[in-house]
């Protein structure tokens, strides 16, 4: 399979290329050339196929052009100690619980897995590569634990200063060695744009950069695989499945609609915001209008100009109506949040992070809209993006209650923050670059 360039569908890439380099050089995003029917693959598949299994199949099917099923295998082995697991919330809801990896975020399947292809495919490649990746706070500490101490890859994350939470800045700050973390005086908008135009610089062309936010391919494609493994899970009981993915720059989204059209049965996808809310105010009228984010609770999700939404509209041919055939939109308020954080602790006597807290609401709303057979044989299953203890606070201003951290986030809460602080324009990112690495 080739993948083209959503500004120029005659640009054809192999995997390897398009990973590597990231954006196309029209500034584009990569999306599959083909939408080959995998039905057969996925109706092999059942609640006994392990997540390594499924997701080498899975992903050999579409990178078998690049890579053996061997490499597939070992790629996923190497990606993979951990996997999703799925709690009942009842009334056919169901949480996908993504947060079991080394950074306690979804964001670690992505991330895992495309550290572990850079390094498969740099065997014996004479060359090395620049991660350059803007995050709203569990992009960077998953990038930054799945290269760290990756051969030939050094790692260069941008956050908005301020704008993410102590914990998640923690972990992105402290691990050192071939991580550096650069603290934007600005917003994830900001800092998204700094990293779109370093691509396209001129003078930054001699560097060899590359990007590990959703926009690079190697961190969208194995974001489907969860999907195919929670309908194994579920499929037997429920004729149908719906996904609510709590959405900020969308990447999550569009490999679960990648999956849906290569035959994964999916019978709708919940497209839950906070008050950025302009996806699903486009899936309403049809007018797409990019803003200023606002900042939330949810705050891995307030993105203005959320950049996969490019993927999506060309994956739909920049027709609403067809997307919404597929998507529906929910956004939920900070109100609203902090209600199903507190709500859930108080039934069910566990807690949830306020992006999960965003689908578990929007979930609620979707199931009230199901009525009779439909609701009885429908599952309803809502990611849940984040360990509840990555927001400390937020949870325990909704709770009262203050929470017992996972051993791998209570140890970085004592370690020294370490970062570069620059200004949120594109020449202190480049002069920052070319000082460090020409």
């Amino acid at each position: 399979m080739k993948f083209y360039s959503t500004r120029n569908k005659n640009h054809l890439v192999s995997f390897k290329e398009a990973i590597f380099q990231g954006l196309s050089p029209e500034g584009g995003l990569y999306n599959p050339e083909e939408m080959p029917d995998l039905s057969n693959l996925f109706n092999s598949m059942d609640e006994k196929t392990s997540f390594v299994d499924s997701s080498a199949m899975f992903a050999y099917e579409i990178l078998k052009d690049d890579l053996s099923a061997e490499r597939v295998q070992n790629i996923c082995k190497k990606a993979f100690p951990f996997k999703p697991e799925i709690t009942d919330a009842g009334d056919n809801i169901f949480i996908l619980e993504l947060y079991h990896g080394p950074s306690c975020a979804f964001k670690d399947f992505g991330a895992s897995f495309l550290a572990a292809s850079m390094e498969e495919l740099l065997t014996g490649d004479d060359r090395k590569a620049i991660i350059l990746t803007a995050t709203s706070g569990d992009t960077g500490s998953a990038v930054a634990q799945a290269f760290f101490n990756k051969k030939n890859i050094d790692v260069v994350i941008l956050y908005p200063s301020g704008r993410v939470s102590n914990l998640q800045e923690k972990q992105l700050t402290t691990l050192g060695g071939n991580v550096t973390a650069l603290e934007v005086r600005g917003s994830f908008d900001d800092c998204q744009k700094m990293v779109k135009e370093a691509f396209l610089s001129k003078g930054l062309a001699a560097l060899p950069l590359t990007s590990a936010n959703s926009i690079n391919l190697g961190r969208l494609i194995p974001q489907a695989f969860y999907y195919v493994y929670a309908i194994n899970q579920l499929k037997k009981k429920f004729a149908d499945i719906i996904f609510t993915v709590p959405s900020g720059n969308f990447g999550n989204l569009t490999a679960g609609v990648l999956a849906a059209k290569w035959g994964l049965p999916v019978k709708k996808f919940i497209a839950a915001t906070n008050a950025n809310k302009e996806v699903p105010e486009y899936l309403e009228s049809g007018i797409y209008s990019p803003r200023q984010s606002v900042q939330t609770y949810s705050n891995a999700m307030d993105v203005g100009n959320p950049s996969n939404f490019e993927r999506l509209k060309d994956i739909f041919n920049d027709d609403y109506k067809k997307m919404g055939e597929m998507l529906v939109g929910e956004w939920v308020s900070d109100d609203e949040t902090l209600d199903a954080v507190k709500s859930y602790y108080k039934d069910k006597r566990r807690f949830i992070d306020p992006h999960t807290a965003v689908g578990y609401v929007a979930s609620q709303r979707y199931a009230r809209k199901l009525s009779g057979s439909c609701a009885k044989n429908s599952a309803i299953i809502a990611l849940s993006t984040a360990h509840p203890g990555k927001f400390l606070e937020v949870v325990e201003l909704a709770t009262g209650v203050k929470q017992i951290l996972p051993p791998q986030l209570e140890k970085v809460l004592s370690l020294k923050k370490e970062s570069v602080l620059i200004d949120n324009t594109t020449e202190a990112l480049s002069n920052y670059l070319l000082e460090k690495f020409s």
